[in-house]
């Protein structure tokens, strides 16, 4: 057991937020705040962002282990996150809606393959990109039961219910775990969905307790 003095905890920097897991909640913040708030503490971090690298390789207490998240079948640029959330579970389809949405099968243990899909918030600016018209809110109430009748529920219904269409197709028996930060909003749109803000981290947890039984 740790003490409070040398707990470590885990972090998952992503494309937009610094995500640190003390074992209890994870908290989402700027990676300004994160890293001065947290530069004196023990950390095993996993990380996308690799225009930090050389900033935070500068802070001693802190320790990259993305070299030691391995996830049978994954293909060699797959993203380190997605890898952890991958193992978390032996079996499911996992779904990290953050900046990109993505999806990934696992079967028995090993990655049958998945797909990447723009974020919410950047199907927004794709279609404000199209036209100040489109510039919209999200109807986060939508009805996919019905078409829509005015531009805002149009886009709202044209976003969710594409991410819905695919997820569906390829989820087929397997339980849906759902992470990230519109991952609450988006598992309400389908029956029996899992949301736990902590997968990642249990991914990561799990493959350092298989490295440490190695040693």
């Amino acid at each position: 057991m740790h003490t409070r003095e040398d707990k470590i905890l885990l972090a998952d920097i992503g494309n937009s937020y610094f995500h640190i897991f003390d074992g209890n909640k994870v908290s989402h913040l700027s990676y300004d705040e994160a890293i001065e708030k947290y530069h004196q503490q023990n950390i095993r971090y996993i990380s996308v962002k690799h225009e930090l690298d050389a900033q935070i390789k500068s802070i001693p207490a802190w320790q990259n282990v993305s070299d030691k998240i391995k996830l049978l079948g994954a293909y060699p640029t797959m993203g380190v996150d997605r890898k952890a959330l991958c193992l978390s579970r032996k079996e499911g389809i996992f779904v990290d809606a953050g900046t990109a949405i993505t999806v990934d099968v696992v079967e028995e243990g090993k990655y049958q393959g998945g797909f990447i899909l723009p974020g919410i918030k950047a199907y927004l600016q794709a279609y404000k990109s199209i036209s100040d018209v489109l510039d919209i809110s999200l109807n986060h109430t939508v009805d996919l039961h019905r078409l829509p009748l005015t531009t805002k529920d149009g886009i709202s219904y044209g976003i969710i219910a594409s991410i819905k269409a695919l997820i569906d197709k390829h989820r087929q028996e397997k339980t849906l775990y759902v992470t990230g930060g519109d991952g609450m909003f988006l598992s309400s749109f389908f029956e029996k969905a899992v949301f736990d803000e902590t997968l990642v981290f249990e991914g990561m947890q799990k493959a350092l307790n298989v490295q440490m039984k190695k040693q």
